[in-house]
């Protein structure tokens, strides 16, 4: 076996509430405009065929509770508040109502976002991988246990920054549900254990910056929350 020249970064590890062990995540799916009111406020419209995603690095996952410096190379970094899907099991061409055993459970994520180059990315037709994978630019909470897609319901998703209320919804208004989102993602991807998948987020995006408080929560979650550090 041939020694490596460097070791790599080890994978983030979430904390899963009420059991010793962690889960590792693997690949971060992203669910791009599932709420019909945040795609409005984006001066677009939804695709209510189908789901679309992006992805980030899950070397720049980072856990929740952290300070999370502003990233180079925006003057508009926006917060983008999610719920978080972890996966135990794979799947593969699998159908909505076969996910169950697959599902380890759910958690809140922040979606960061360097607003001003994914708006130069779209108007020159190209990927958002700018704009979207950046360092800590996935901010994750604990996960909890919740191993079936009918639990999630209408549980009401918020954001504020600095006490203040910025998103406000309910899980229900997403375009496309849990299932149809990894039914779809399941179609295109051989799905794994340790694969999450944040599912879009609502109205009321915004910027951020340095010194902002960050906090997230989902109804029967653990919240998500970061600090906006200074610039590098």
């Amino acid at each position: 076996m041939t020694d490596l020249l460097f070791d790599l970064p080890p994978p983030l590890v979430l904390p899963v509430v009420g059991q010793m062990r962690g889960f590792p995540v693997g690949r971060v799916f992203c669910v791009g405009r599932n709420y019909a009111a945040h795609a409005a406020e984006m001066g677009s419209e939804v695709d209510r065929e189908a789901p679309f995603y992006f992805t980030k690095s899950a070397t720049h996952a980072v856990a929740s509770g952290q300070t999370v410096p502003y990233p180079p190379g925006t003057e508009d970094y926006h917060h983008e508040m999610e719920l978080v899907v972890a996966l135990r099991g794979p799947l593969f061409r699998t159908k909505a109502a076969d996910l169950g055993a697959a599902i380890l459970g759910y958690g809140c994520g922040l979606d960061m976002t360097r607003r001003d180059l994914q708006a130069v990315s779209k108007s020159k037709r190209r990927p958002w991988d700018t704009g979207k994978d950046v360092e800590g630019a996935a901010v994750l909470g604990p996960l909890t246990a919740v191993p079936s897609t009918e639990q999630i319901g209408d549980r009401a998703i918020t954001l504020t920054v600095n006490d203040t209320l910025r998103q406000s919804a309910i899980l229900s208004d997403m375009v496309h549900s849990v299932p149809e989102i990894l039914a779809d993602l399941s179609r295109l991807y051989h799905l794994r254990p340790g694969d999450v998948v944040m599912t879009g987020t609502p109205a009321g995006v915004g910027p951020v910056q340095p010194g902002d408080r960050l906090h997230g929560q989902i109804d029967g979650l653990q919240d998500v929350t970061m600090v906006v550090g200074p610039a590098p």
